[in-house]
Order: structure tokens, then C-alpha cells, then sequence
């Protein structure tokens, strides 16, 4: 008797058959089983956040033409960690296809610091930067010492963490996320979530595995800042953004039919009603 569509897929892509059919025809919740196909979801999520994670955040920017709320700072230090292992890699001389989408990833991010820099009118900068960051890569990959390589792939993570944490308070001060790309978020929130299961999987309860579980949890703050503030931004489609140049305040207006310039004040640096 042929097999059904959904026994092919899940057999080919999520589990042997051993496990289908101690799972879905013994229905036993066989634990190496579970433990298999959450390991093989969870390399699934990591590989969707290695290749398309910043592409739905390039291609946002691109489309919006700003990258109103997105912080270099964090950005900067997302393309540092993204680079340590491709620098690793060089030094080790692996073989391209073994680090190939890390290459991919920073290719991805580097063009987003050079479109904050772009819309912020600063376009020769960011050529410039373009330029010096790929000498330095070749330089770092070519002749750099082993120390400085291991103490770049050691530092990854947690520039990765501060990077988070740089965006999420951005997020917070400017009360919305601007271009903040959903997509973007929630693909690193997965595959940080995928990371973090299959490092607890493999080393235990160990500082590495913290660290990831640290980077998984602000990876949620920031999905949950996106979607908190997209009400916000919903209304201000709705009623318009009341942008205060003179005073650098931007805020998100209560959704009322009668909103005008005489209804606040400004006092410092907030709006009082």
C-alpha cells in the first residue's frame, strides 16, 4: 500500500520511520524520538536564521527608503559577531562551502550599516566603510595571530547580546521600532530559541548555554517591543505623526478624532495633555 503525503514529508525531512511509526501508529511518545525531531526542528530554524534573517530586514529599508529607528550601534556590533566566525574560518583555512552562509549573513548586515549610514546622508561614509571593513576581514583572515581569532570567536556572543540590548533600548526611548523588520526578529528569535535548545542539548548547563538562552530571551523582548508597537504605528497611520522638529520629540498620539496642536504642552523632553 502506498504511503500518504504526510508520512513521505515527515519521514524525509523531520524523522526516520522508526520514530513515525512509534509516534503516530504505536501513538507512544517515544523520548529519543521527541528528542530527534525537536533537535531536527530546531537546525531547521537556525539554518532559516543564517540565511534569511536580515533579508527581510535589507529589503524593509529598501522599500520604506529609511531606517528611521534602527541603531548603528547595534548593528555594528551584530556584523562583529557575524564576522568572528567567518575570521575563524579563514584563519583555519576551511573549505568555503563549510562556512559559506556566515558569509552570506555578513554580507546581509554590512549592507544594512551601509543604508543607516545611506539614509542618514552620510554616503561616502558608508563606501568607506565598505571598503575598510572588507581590507580588514582579508587582513584579520590572512595574517592574524591565532590569539586575537580565538579571542574574536570567544566575544562573538556577547557582542550578539549587546547588540540586542542597544536595540531594545532604542526601541524603548523612541517608543516604536521604526523599521525594525517583524520578520527579521522573529526569524533571529527562532533561531536563537534552535541554538539554544541543541547547545543545552549537547553541553548541559554550562555558561555557553546561558549565554545563548540570555540572547534568545532579548531576541523575544524585541519581538514582543515589535509587536506592542505596532499599534502605535497603526495609529499613526490612522491620525497622522505629530512630529516636533524644534524639540526632537516624537510621539504616538491617543487614537482621538480631535487631536490638535492646542490640546498639550511640551514640558522637557515629554508632552503633557
Amino acid at each position: 500500500m502506498a504511503s500518504s503525503p504526510v508520512k513521505e514529508f515527515l519521514v524525509t525531512y523531520l524523522m526516520p520511520e522508526k520514530c513515525y511509526g512509534e509516534i503516530f501508529v504505536n501513538f507512544h511518545w517515544h523520548v529519543p524520538c521527541l528528542k530527534f525531531i525537536l533537535n531536527r526542528i530546531a537546525g531547521f530554524w537556525i539554518i532559516l536564521d543564517t540565511f534569511l534573517a536580515q533579508l527581510p530586514q535589507v529589503l524593509k529599508i529598501l522599500w520604506r527608503g529609511s531606517a528611521e529607528g534602527l541603531s548603528l550601534s547595534s548593528v555594528l556590533l551584530q556584523l562583529y559577531a557575524f564576522s568572528c566566525p567567518v575570521v575563524y574560518a579563514m584563519a583555519k583555512n576551511f573549505p568555503l562551502f563549510a562556512w559559506a552562509e556566515r558569509l552570506f549573513m555578513v554580507a546581509q548586515t554590512a549592507a544594512i550599516v551601509f543604508l543607516i549610514l545611506h539614509y542618514r546622508g552620510k554616503i561616502l561614509k558608508g563606501m568607506l566603510f565598505l571598503l575598510a571593513y572588507g581590507g580588514v576581514m582579508f587582513l584579520l583572515g590572512s595574517y592574524a595571530a591565532a590569539a586575537v581569532v580565538s579571542v574574536m570567536e570567544a566575544s562573538s556572543l556577547a557582542a550578539l547580546i549587546a547588540s540586542k540590548v542597544l536595540q531594545a533600548g532604542t526601541n524603548h526611548r523612541n517608543g516604536h521600532t521604526g523599521q525594525l523588520s517583524t520578520l527579521s526578529v522573529l526569524l533571529t528569535w527562532a533561531g536563537s530559541l534552535g541554538v539554544s535548545f541543541v547547545t543545552l542539548q549537547e553541553t548541559g548547563s554550562s555558561l555557553a548555554t546561558l549565554s545563548h538562552i540570555l540572547s534568545a530571551s532579548l531576541s523575544c523582548v524585541l519581538l514582543a517591543q515589535v509587536l506592542c508597537y505596532k499599534s502605535c504605528t497603526t495609529t499613526k497611520k490612522k491620525i497622522g505623526f505629530l512630529l516636533l522638529q524644534d524639540k526632537g520629540i516624537k510621539k504616538c498620539l491617543p487614537p482621538s478624532s480631535d487631536v490638535n496642536k492646542n490640546h498639550f504642552t511640551v514640558r522637557g523632553n515629554g508632552i503633557q495633555w
